[in-house]
């Protein structure tokens, strides 16, 4: 149609705004329609409205107009005979009330993880009790609405699809009789069970404020101390079983159906500001759609998401993020109409676009060339009808490439002299903890690094080509050894064979992928076709390749092969996706300004880093952002990748039989079995490399290990944390909180929280991985040459396979006896068993020290992120601080401090703690222990592996005798206290959960126990313990008990020590006994016929022990462990605030099984963190108090680790475990000690009980049925509980020289 008959023919009728688009701008009588589209205010999405269903093409308007006119005229009469239905004012209203209706005043904020305020008590009964006058209002409103419905019928807003909204109106209307059929026989049947009883009076009661969110009503539970009457007996007579008010039944349907709204059970966790559900669903079609946008198959990606929207059914699994992404797939087209289209869809679907949609639309105007300014006015009018304005777009969107400049360019098409308004100064964090920290009223200076800037420019440029690389390779430490002719035939014949597999892989690759391929008339079928498309095709092969390297020689789960195979596609697919949107120049420019705070020749450093890097951005503010919007793969998605990628290699990688006569190469076989195996009671698949490959790998011994660069150390320091979704690595996708694989809901809720809550622990983060280190290169090269010599178990270096245990021979022909053939079989099972764990840590062990001695010349760092319970972790997993004893002597401060007065002594301090010899005696007595063997750490240092070795007695050798060299070199120094010491010194909690304990509970007698209170000598508690244990023994023993008899002699500080140290995290009595039965079994003397029950008899006296000399603690232990059960039980999982504000949830649902089949085999997925699954309440209920626990140590150290970077301290942790440098241990003593001091003089009990009365108060059971009511009001009072505390002085804290030490 050309436009003089497109505008003659629509000159009887205003033209929609979709037309308007379709109009070149040069057109008088489009421009009249224009400004009369603007006048009408008919349609409310009228700039992308369509006049037909997104499901029938529009053809043949004019022929179908008489059709459409019918449909319509069905549509008003349809929905006129539901309003009459629903509204009949004609009955007679009685006096009836609902029986036990709860008014709740709901807060507005409550959804809100961070508002700790909720109704006082009075109020909160009082909002618990009968209205008669607020329902009598509620009625008589009902019924005001219902007149005006009757004499204003609603108008449909749009013709599409009639019929459907014909079916859907009747759906309606049955749905709605049937909650109105069961509330009368509800009403009836209360109403009878009231009749029968006698009825005094009737007794009203105001209501406080009334709700802003509407119908938070629920039936009151039944108690013992009142009866509800809201009714006369003379109305309950003559009423009760015949008369009753339509409109209040229609009331009580509403408020069900609110009540069902305000309840937010686990699966809201799924949900982000915006309303948007990420479940499995949503989460693989946002996951299809980004990988076929990042592919640029825009046919693809639009006819998957028509093919959700066309059916209900499907729809309901699209939210506003998959249209969103589609739009801006359009607009980068520069297609208009198709973006108005996606709005239409929309609006049908009955979703609010978010800001994304209008970026996309605004985007898309801006590339186009003649655009007109009245369309971008329209967009700019829908935009600020839907409560956003243009800074909120520059503020919360994420632009890539030239999406800025575009959205800019139609901004100014209308207003020429639009500018950016300033942002306002960021908040500062409100929690008492850190509001002196973030103040500033002094002049704070922080530290910096001891590198110049050019350095750490150069430093920048390293680990950004590492990390585009994706990979790196490094050098075994096993390369040591001489190559013999053997070796070097073997590798040869490994690289042709790796040369014929590439071949050979690559083309089943490319066949497969052509396979999923498919009819692209039926692209709107989701496969894993986009998913192979990410990469390369060599690179999906190379992952292969290298990944059967990694294969232990007697199997691996195939779901464990498969999760490791997808996550290095996403891994890779992520970094590209970053290059791609050119992120990396803008990274770069950020980086080198951002360094200037940290560089020794620059003079800024009043910022915090996060600070100064959010300050450098908002000055860079062109171009594409930062932030990077990686939408994590679903689970099984990834199982799924990965499944396909196992199946071609076992499928396509072959070897011949034969590999040392190549010229007889004839007969080939697989190199990777698949095959099935038991663990416990379940059969799992399993892929098994054939003997001639582990052979062959054993032979060629090959000395290049490969990694990803996101296991590395960083040769640079990290970006700084500043918000949940950037920080750490320069590309490598991290995740600021790590948690179970699939879970996304500590994202979700990471993200709904105010952005300054979060500064405390971003802040902390950073400041850990901001810590540089560098490698004790004599003690690697010591642990190395013990490595290759066969290592050493008692120096916990793990021997090579080599020195496994024979496999004893088993000849089926022999004659034997059944009981002997039983004990060969089980020999045979420890030896496979022994081999597995042999290998496993061997390779661990080698994966360590080939990356330290890979660093060995270099500086690093170790970013850190957190799990869901505040606990910090560095992210590079094999080589870090937090590992074994070995890993940990090769570490040092790669900035060094002189020792000082007192760096010495705490030398000598720390030396003797690691030996374990002196646990109870006092310092003094410590360091001069530690004079009297100072031959002895002299001779360790000189002569490690001939000398006396004294060091290989200590609890942690390597440690023990990287501290005999820093002393041994500090007293041969000139002047010791002014010798330059890189050696971390460490500062132990004692018992550092039971000291939360106490702390919470105010116990004198448990504070004594665990040195909060200062002594001349350290208390031990678990000697404590055994001491009060064996009391209670040797008074049952005088009674006569005979296993308390039994136990004379054998009960010790080891018998109990694990117990006592896990019952503050949870152990039970079960748990316990096996603990203790295990401790008794070591010991040779005692009888091994009474473990069980001594085991059974002890555990009973050590719970008994610990609850007198804790008394607090367990009734705080109680407490947390019966109000999980309770919140689990209604339908919630436990979720809480640190004292930080750092908000948790805790990832226990019931195990939810998903069937993934694939060529190999059918897996069934086992997922325990699925939101939407109700939450498992034994996981809950025994979770919460370590978890609590674990949250509240977690946030001392965060505490500790920013007060010491204020007062310029080098400082790290192993959790409760600090260290820094002998000459700063006193300071941080002091930082540790205080800030302790100043988290537990918080009401740390009274908030969690405010937060969880006012986050779990609106889970009102829906069915009012008499036993969850009871539950709900238990749960209720036991929430509100005030906790007895005892009368410990915290202050007293500070005085203690063994709190930590």
């Amino acid at each position: 149609m050309s436009i003089l008959r497109l505008c003659s023919s629509r000159s009887s009728r205003p033209a929609t705004l979709r037309e308007l688009l379709l109009l070149p701008s040069g057109c008088h009588r489009c421009l009249q329609l224009r400004r009369h589209s603007v006048r009408s205010s008919e349609l409310p999405w009228g700039f992308f409205r369509r006049n037909y269903s997104s499901i029938i093409p529009k053809k043949n308007v004019g022929k179908d107009q008489p059709c459409e006119k019918t449909r319509l005229l069905q549509v008003l009469e349809a929905r006129m005979q539901q309003l009459q239905a629903d509204n009949i004012t004609e009955v007679k209203c009685t006096e009836v009330q609902f029986v036990n209706r709860i008014n709740v005043t709901h807060d507005e904020s409550h959804n809100s993880t961070n508002n700790l305020t909720f109704l006082p008590d009075q109020e909160f009964k009082k909002s618990l009790n009968l209205s008669t006058e607020a329902f009598v209002e509620e009625k008589i409103a009902k019924e005001q609405m219902g007149k005006k419905c009757h004499t204003e019928p609603a108008i449909p807003k749009t013709a599409s699809a009639p019929r459907k909204w014909i079916e859907k109106l009747d759906k309606e209307k049955r749905n709605k009789t049937r909650r109105q059929l069961n509330i009368v026989k509800k009403i009836k049947e209360s109403l009878q069970l009231s009749s029968t009883k006698s009825v005094t009076s009737a007794k009203t009661t105001e209501t406080g404020s009334k709700s802003t969110s509407k119908g938070n009503v629920a039936k009151a539970p039944v108690t013992h101390g009142a009866r509800p009457s809201v009714m006369s007996n003379r109305e309950a007579k003559s009423n009760a079983l015949h008369d009753f008010s339509v409109e209040g039944i229609l009331a009580e349907v509403e408020n069900l159906d609110q009540q069902l709204i305000n309840w937010e059970p686990s699966a809201k966790l799924l949900e982000d500001q915006e309303g948007n559900r990420y479940g499995d669903a949503q989460r693989s079609i946002l996951s299809y759609v980004e990988a076929c946008a990042f592919i640029n198959d825009l046919d693809r990606a639009h006819q998957c998401v028509m093919f959700h929207h066309r059916i209900l059914t499907r729809r309901k699994q699209l939210n506003i993020k998959i249209y969103s992404v589609l739009m801006q797939l359009w607009a980068k087209k520069g297609s208009l109409s198709q973006i108005g289209n996606l709005f239409s869809l929309v609006e049908e679907a009955g979703l609010k676009p978010n800001l994304g949609c209008y970026m996309a639309a605004l985007e898309c105007m801006g590339r186009m060339e003649n655009c007109s300014p009245h369309v971008i006015e329209r967009c700019f009018q829908q935009l600020k009808e839907d409560g956003f304005t243009i800074q909120d777009l520059f503020k919360n969107c994420v632009f890539h490439k030239d999406e800025r400049e575009m959205i800019m360019k139609a901004i100014w098409a209308v207003d020429p002299e639009f500018q950016l308004q300033p942002e306002p100064e960021v908040e500062i964090c409100q929690s008492p903890l850190v509001k002196h920290f973030y103040s500033k009223i002094e002049p704070i200076k922080y530290p910096k690094l001891h590198l110049c800037l050019e350095q750490l420019k150069e430093r920048f440029d390293r680990q950004l080509s590492r990390e585009q690389e994706d990979t790196i390779s490094i050098s075994s430490v096993e390369a040591t050894k001489p190559i013999t002719e053997k070796m070097k035939r073997m590798r040869n014949r490994l690289a042709d064979l790796r040369a014929k597999w590439h071949k050979s892989l690559l083309q089943a690759f490319r066949e497969f992928k052509f396979h999923l391929a498919g009819d692209r008339s039926c692209s709107w079928k989701m496969n894993l076709y986009p998913y192979l498309c990410l990469l390369d095709d060599k690179e999906y092969v190379d992952i292969m390749i290298q990944s059967i390297a990694n294969i232990p020689p007697n199997g691996e789960a195939l779901l464990t092969i498969a999760k490791e195979l997808g996550n290095r596609v996403y891994n890779k697919y992520s970094i590209r996706k970053k290059i791609k949107n050119e992120m990396v120049d803008k990274i770069k420019q950020i980086y080198y300004a951002y360094i200037e705070l940290l560089a020794k020749d620059t003079e800024l450093n009043n910022f915090l880093p996060r600070e100064h890097m959010v300050k450098v951005e908002k000055e860079m503010n062109l171009g594409l952002s930062l932030l990077g919007e990686d939408s994590p793969w679903p689970h099984f998605l990834i199982i799924d990748l990965g499944t396909h990628l196992v199946d071609l290699m076992v499928h396509e990688i072959k070897i011949p039989m034969n590999t040392q006569s190549p010229s007889q190469e004839r007969k080939f076989i697989p190199v990777l079995y698949h095959m099935y195996s038991f663990r416990s009671n379940k059969q799992i698949g399993f892929i098994k490399p054939h003997p001639i490959l582990t052979e062959l790998l054993s032979q060629a011994a090959e000395t290049t290990l490969i990694f990803d660069s996101c296991v590395m150390p960083m040769v640079c320091a990290p970006i700084p944390w500043t918000s949940p979704r950037f920080g750490a690595y320069i590309l490598a996708p991290t995740k600021l909180m790590r948690c179970v694989e699939g879970a996304l809901q500590h994202q979700l809720l990471l993200e709904k929280c105010k952005s300054s809550d979060l500064h405390p622990v971003l802040d902390s983060l950073t400041q850990l991985g901001n810590c540089a280190w560098k490698v004790n290169k004599p003690i690697l090269d010591l642990i190395i040459s013990i490595f290759n010599d066969k290592g050493n178990e008692k120096l916990e270096i793990p021997p090579p396979l080599s020195e496994a245990p024979h496999m004893p021979k088993y000849d089926p022909k022999a004659d034997i006896s059944p009981a002997a053939k039983s004990v060969l079989k089980k020999k045979i099972a420890w030896v496979r068993k022994r081999a597995a764990e042999m290998h496993s840590l061997r390779m661990d062990a080698l994966y360590k020290l080939s990356i330290a001695n890979h660093v060995r010349d270099d500086i690093f760092w170790f970013p850190h992120n957190m799990d869901f319970r505040g606990r910090t972790y560095p992210c590079p997993p094999y080589f870090n601080h937090l590992g074994s004893d070995v890993t940990r002597a090769v570490l040092l401060f790669a900035e060094g401090k002189p020792l000082g007065e007192h760096g010495l002594n705490w030398l000598k301090v720390h030396l003797v703690n690691l030996t374990g010899f002196k646990k109870k005696c006092s310092l003094k007595d410590r360091i001069d222990y530690a004079d009297k063997v100072m031959d002895d750490i002299l001779d360790s240092a000189d002569n490690p592996l001939t000398g006396r070795k004294w060091w290989m007695n200590a609890d942690e050798p390597w440690q023990t005798l990287a501290c005999c060299k820093e002393i041994a070199h500090a007293i041969r120094s000139p002047d010791p206290s002014k010798y330059i010491s890189y050696f971390p010194v460490h500062q132990d909690g004692s018992c550092n959960g039971l000291q939360h304990y106490a702390a919470l509970g105010r116990d004198v007698i448990g504070a004594a126990s665990v040195n909060l209170m200062p002594e001349e000598v350290p208390q031990d508690v678990y000697s404590a313990v055994a001491q009060q244990v064996e009391e209670f023994r040797k008074r049952d023993a005088e009674k006569g008990v005979k296993i308390a008899q039994i136990l004379e002699g054998f009960i010790n500080r080891k018998v109990v020590k694990q117990t006592v140290m896990t019952v503050v995290y949870g152990v039970t009595r079960f748990g316990g006994r096996l603990q203790i039965e295990k401790r008794l079994k070591e010991v040779e003397d005692f009888p091994k016929d009474h473990v069980w029950d001594a085991s059974h008899y002890v555990v009973q006296l050590v719970f008994s022990s610990l609850t007198e000399m804790f008394t607090g603690t367990r009734e705080i232990q109680d407490w947390l462990t019966q109000s999980a059960r309770l919140i689990s039980k209604s339908g919630s999982s436990v979720e809480w605030v640190t004292p930080l504000r750092l908000p948790i949830v805790q990832p226990y649902h019931r195990t939810r099984t998903t069937l993934l089949r694939s060529n190999l085999q059918n897996l069934n997925l086992q997922i325990s963190h699925d939101a939407t699954q109700r939450p498992d309440t034994v996981k809950q209920k025994n979770a919460f108090p370590p978890n609590f626990i674990h949250s509240l140590d977690s946030t001392h150290m965060m505490l500790t680790a920013l007060y010491c970077y204020s007062a310029g301290v080098t400082f790290v942790s192993v959790h409760d475990c600090f260290w820094t440098h002998a000459f700063t241990v006193d300071v941080m003593n002091k930082v540790c000690r205080e800030q302790f001091v100043a988290l537990h003089s918080q009401p740390i009990l009274q908030d969690l009980s405010k937060f969880l009365v006012n986050k779990y108060r609106y889970n009102i059971p829906a069915d009012r049925k008499s036993k969850k009511l009871q539950d709900y009001q238990r749960m209720m009072e036991l929430l509100s509980k005030e906790l007895k505390i005892g009368e410990f002085d915290l202050e007293k804290v500070k005085e203690s020289t063994y709190f930590f030490s």
